[in-house]
C-alpha cells in the first residue's frame, strides 16, 4: 500500500496534508488503509464550516456497504472548507483517499498538535502489525 510521504497520520487512520503556504492550514482526508477496510463508501455526512473541532473528536461520518465509521479530527482547530463533492460522490474516499477524496480542510488552534501524529514510517508500521 502506498502511503504518501508528505502527509502526517493519526493512529485512528486519518491524514493532514500542511498548505505550503501557511503550516496552520491543513487538508483532512483517511488513509487508502482505512477506506480499503469500510470497502464502498456510500455516504458522507461533511462537518460544518466553522465548527470547531478538539483533536481525537468526532468530526464526520462516512457509511459504507458495510457500517458506518466516525471520522475523528487529527488536530484541533476551526473547519474552514468541506469537500462538497463527497455529497454527490461519496466514492471518491474510495478511489482517490489521498487526493480528491480528502474530507475538510481547518485552520489549526493549537499547531504543536501535530508534533503528536505518526509520520509516514510510523503509520506503516502501525498497520502492518
Amino acid at each position: 500500500m502506498n502511503i504518501p510521504s508528505d502527509l502526517l497520520y493519526a493512529k485512528t487512520h486519518e491524514w493532514i496534508r500542511r498548505d505550503p503556504t501557511d503550516s496552520t492550514l491543513v487538508t483532512v482526508g483517511i488513509t487508502d488503509h482505512a477506506q480499503a477496510e469500510l470497502t464502498d463508501i456510500v455516504y458522507v455526512e461533511l462537518p460544518k464550516v466553522g465548527a470547531v473541532l478538539a483533536a481525537s473528536a468526532p468530526a464526520a461520518v462516512v457509511e459504507s456497504v458495510k457500517a458506518a465509521s466516525d471520522i475523528y479530527a487529527p488536530v484541533s482547530g476551526t473547519v474552514t472548507e468541506v469537500n462538497e463533492n463527497l455529497t454527490s460522490n461519496p466514492a471518491l474516499l474510495n478511489t482517490d483517499a489521498f487526493g480528491e477524496g480528502w474530507i475538510f480542510k481547518m485552520k489549526l488552534s493549537t499547531p504543536s498538535e501535530v508534533e503528536h501524529l505518526l509520520t509516514p514510517e510510523g503509520y506503516q508500521t502501525q498497520i502492518s502489525s
